[in-house]
C-alpha cells in the first residue's frame, strides 16, 4: 500500500510493513530557526543585561499574584542572546499548584571538557509552590546545547533531552533513562494526549531502523555530525513515530531535513498544494490506512498545523501583505473561528493547554514589516506579547507582556485546568486566573 504524506514541501520515503509512505515537511525559516538544536556560543561573564527601554503595554488583567524571580538566581540574559532563538528558560505547571522553573544558569558551567566546544551549560531547575513562591525541590542538570531541552507531559512528569537521550523526571526533579537514541536528537512533538511522540534525530549513515525496534537507554551510541556528512551521503536524519511509554516504532523515514509532523492519536495532518493557485489542501491521514480531505485553505506560504487538541487544529497561513491568518478547524472539517494577525507580531510560538480548552500565542513585537528589503534588526523589537485564546471560540481571554524578550519562548505555561496562566515578567513570574472556558464546539460558516 502506498500512501503520500508531503507535509510542507520535500518529499522523503518513510518505511513499514506492508506499506510505504511519502513524507515530507520543511520548517519555515523562523520555525527552523526556532527547532534545530546545536548553537555553541559560549557566555562572556560581561555580557551587559538587557535595558527595558521599550513601550510598556499593560496586561488586560492584573495578576492573581506574582513570584520575584532575582532570588531564584534568575537574572536577564545579556543582550548577547537576541536573535539566536536559543532556549534559555522553561515555564511549566506541575499540577495546578506547582510550577517548575528551570532557566540557563550562566557562570556554572563544569570546566573539565571545552565547553567551547561541547557546548556544555548547566540548567537550574525549581519547583515552587502556589502561591507562595516557597521552594519545593531543586536540582542542577547538565545539558549539552542551546536548543529547547524540557517537555511538560499531562501528568506531572516532564522529559528533559540531553544529546541523544531522554529522561523521566517529576517534582523531586529525579531523572531516570527513557529513550536514547543513536545519534543527537534534534526535535520533538507529542500528540495531545502525549501517547505517541515524532522524533527527529541525527544517526548514522548506514544504520538500519526497524519498525517495532525498542530504543533503550542500554542502547550503545553511535555519533554522527553534520560536518561529517558528505553532500552526496545518504540522508542522516531519522523522523520516528514512536508510542512514547514503550518506545514502540510505529513508522520510520530516512530524511533530509528536520520535519514539522503535526500528529493526534489517529493519525496526521499533510498540506498539499491544490490546483488553482496559491490553494492548499489538508488531508487526515490515518495510521491505520486512508485518508480524508478535511478543508482548504489560501496562503501565499506553506501553511502551518498544530494540534490544539484531538479533534482540533490551527492553521496558520500567509497573505500577501506579510500578515497571518489563524483558523481554527475540527477534523471533521468546521472551521471554528479565524483570526487576523498583523505582519508585525513575527516568530509566533504556540502554547497549548493539557485539556485542550485555551492556547497561548506569544509573538516578537517589531516597528515594521520585516522582509527582504527591510530586515529585522532587534533594535526593531518593542517587545513580546502574549495572547490567550478560547479554542473553542476564538475569544481572546487574555493579553500580558513577556520580558525580557526570549526569543527562543519558554516563558509562557497554561495549567491543567487552563484556569492560570503564568507569564516571566518584568523580574517576576506573574500568574493569572482565568474564567472557565465555554464548553462545547461552534462552527464558524
Amino acid at each position: 500500500m502506498v500512501k503520500r504524506f508531503f507535509g510542507f514541501a520535500r518529499c522523503a520515503a518513510l518505511s513499514h510493513p506492508g506499506q510505504v509512505l511519502a513524507i515530507a515537511a520543511v520548517l519555515t525559516t523562523s520555525a527552523a530557526q526556532a527547532q534545530l538544536f546545536g548553537h555553541h556560543y559560549k557566555d562572556p561573564k560581561d555580557a551587559p543585561p538587557v535595558v527595558q527601554t521599550k513601550p510598556e503595554r499593560p496586561a488586560s488583567q492584573p495578576p492573581a499574584f506574582t513570584i520575584q524571580v532575582e532570588p531564584l538566581g534568575f537574572f536577564a540574559p545579556g543582550a548577547i542572546y537576541q536573535g539566536q532563538r536559543e532556549s534559555l528558560v522553561s515555564l511549566d505547571f506541575l499540577d495546578e499548584d506547582h510550577l517548575l522553573f528551570t532557566f540557563h544558569a550562566p557562570g556554572l558551567i563544569r570546566r573539565e571538557g571545552d565547553p567551547a566546544v561541547d557546548g556544555e551549560r548547566q540548567i537550574r531547575a525549581i519547583v515552587l509552590t502556589l502561591p507562595t513562591g516557597a521552594v519545593n525541590a531543586e536540582a542542577l542538570w547538565t545539558v549539552h546545547d542551546r536548543g529547547r531541552y524540557l517537555w511538560m507531559l499531562n501528568n506531572g512528569h516532564f522529559l528533559l533531552r540531553d544529546q541523544n537521550v531522554l529522561q523521566l523526571g517529576d517534582a523531586s526533579l529525579e531523572l531516570m533513562p527513557s529513550l536514547q537514541f543513536k545519534g543527537p536528537l534534534l526535535w520533538l512533538e507529542m500528540d495531545p494526549g502525549q501517547d505517541l511522540v515524532a522524533t527527529n534525530s541525527r544517526e548514522p549513515v548506514g544504520s538500519k531502523p526497524e519498525p517495532g525496534e525498542v530504543p533503550s537507554p542500554s542502547t550503545a551510541s553511535a555519533w554522527i555530525t553534520s560536518d561529517e556528512v558528505k553532500s552526496n551521503a545518504q540522508p542522516d536524519i531519522l523522523l520516528r513515530i514512536m508510542r512514547r511509554a514503550t518506545g514502540q516504532v510505529m513508522l520510520v523515514s530516512r530524511t533530509r531535513t528536520t520535519v514539522h509532523l503535526p500528529i493526534n492519536s489517529e493519525g496526521f495532518v499533510e498540506t498539499l498544494r491544490g490546483s488553482k493557485g496559491h490553494e492548499w489542501v489538508l488531508s487526515m491521514d490515518y495510521f491505520k490506512g486512508g485518508n480524508r480531505v478535511i478543508g482548504s485553505l489560501d496562503s501565499m506560504c506553506a501553511p502551518s498545523v498544530e494540534f490544539v487538541s484531538n479533534p482540533e487544529v490551527l492553521i496558520t497561513t500567509c497573505n500577501p501583505d506579510n500578515s497571518r491568518w489563524m483558523v481554527a478547524m475540527s477534523t471533521d472539517g468546521k472551521r471554528l473561528w479565524n483570526a487576523a494577525k498583523p505582519p508585525t507580531q513575527i516568530w509566533p510560538r504556540l502554547i497549548m493547554a493539557p485539556n485542550g480548552t485555551r492556547l497561548a500565542r506569544e509573538t516578537l513585537l517589531v516597528n515594521h514589516e520585516v522582509n527582504s528589503f527591510a530586515p529585522l534588526s532587534f533594535d526593531d523589537v518593542n517587545g513580546q506579547l502574549v495572547e490567550v485564546y478560547d479554542a473553542i471560540t476564538g475569544k481572546v481571554d487574555l493579553t500580558a507582556p513577556a520580558s525580557p524578550v526570549l526569543d527562543g519562548g519558554g516563558n509562557v505555561a497554561i495549567s491543567p485546568s487552563a484556569r492560570r496562566v503564568a507569564i516571566l515578567d518584568a523580574g517576576a513570574i506573574r500568574v493569572y486566573e482565568l474564567p472557565a472556558s465555554a464548553p462545547g464546539p461552534r462552527a464558524v460558516h
